[in-house]
């Protein structure tokens, strides 16, 4: 086979992979003895499923066995090209870049498509290469859990009144909620005057029928350190049952276990009937 009719050889491939031949191409194509080369078929199905891009992978054992098979079946593919020509016709010098780069072409398309078949057959539809990231939700703030505490139904709710009529805390408001069920609540605030956490602290304290008015249960400790609202999560020690009332103190750095109640800051009675929990 003369250089002439390798290069036409090849250009008649590529077409019939490409485009498809008319029926004199497909004569002069057998005449060349290329009916059978399928290589630059599975050429143009490479570039097909490399624009498809699947974004899978396969395990590294499974990809290099694919890789192996490919190379055994160009392989033998270009042996049977070369017995089809004449040993006198073979050019004593290398193959032209062109065809090493078909045959190049051609173990890509194996390789992809038999990546192809073994993800089919695995069941594997697709494998992100960076999977995206679960949006983490974002946490309420008190703020925002009160309010939503005091939408629902069944809550236990109370408003604050200031203890004393005058001086520094006499401006006091704000309100409660709470939840029996789910043992937790908020206290909003506003008009408490700030504090120096090294001199005193605030303290909530809970009125219920288990412990009575004598030993209500400790609700936590807090700060105020600017002026405005605060919404505080309330942090019974003990589980409190049906609520009558909420105190604030004024107590030491850490607080007490049980208040002299000497300075009460503010007070808040339960007094409004509420439907029970579910």
């Amino acid at each position: 086979m003369t250089e002439k009719d390798r290069e036409l050889l090849l250009d008649l491939l590529t077409r019939q992979a490409t485009e498809g031949l008319t029926s004199e191409e497909s004569r002069r194509l057998a005449a060349l003895e290329g009916s059978d080369d399928d290589s630059f078929d599975l050429a143009a199905a490479a570039v097909m499923m490399a624009e498809l891009e699947p974004g899978g992978s396969l395990p590294k054992h499974l990809r290099a066995k694919i890789a192996a098979d490919a190379i055994d079946v160009v392989e033998a593919n270009a042996a049977n090209s070369q017995r089809k020509m004449p040993m006198d016709d073979i050019p004593p010098r290398r193959t032209p870049l062109l065809a090493w780069l078909g045959w190049a072409v051609a173990a890509a398309a194996i390789v992809a498509l038999g990546i192809n078949i073994a993800m089919t057959r695995f069941g594997v539809t697709e494998i992100a290469r960076n999977p995206p990231l679960s949006a983490t939700p974002t946490p309420m703030t008190p703020a925002q859990s009160h309010d939503e505490m005091m939408a629902e139904p069944g809550m236990t709710v109370a408003k604050w009144t200031p203890a004393a009529k005058d001086g520094e805390m006499a401006k006091v408001a704000g309100d409660v909620v709470w939840s029996d069920k789910q043992q937790k609540g908020y206290v909003k605030l506003s008009g408490l005057p700030k504090n120096d956490p090294n001199a005193s602290t605030y303290q909530l304290w809970i009125f219920e029928e288990n412990q009575g008015d004598k030993t209500p249960i400790d609700g936590g400790t807090f700060n105020i350190s600017s002026d405005g609202t605060v919404v505080i999560p309330i942090e019974a020690r003990l589980a409190a049952k049906n609520p009558s009332m909420f105190a604030v103190t004024v107590e030491r750095p850490g607080g007490v276990v049980v208040s002299k109640r000497e300075k009460v800051a503010a007070l808040a009675k339960v007094e409004t009937s509420r439907p029970p929990e579910a």
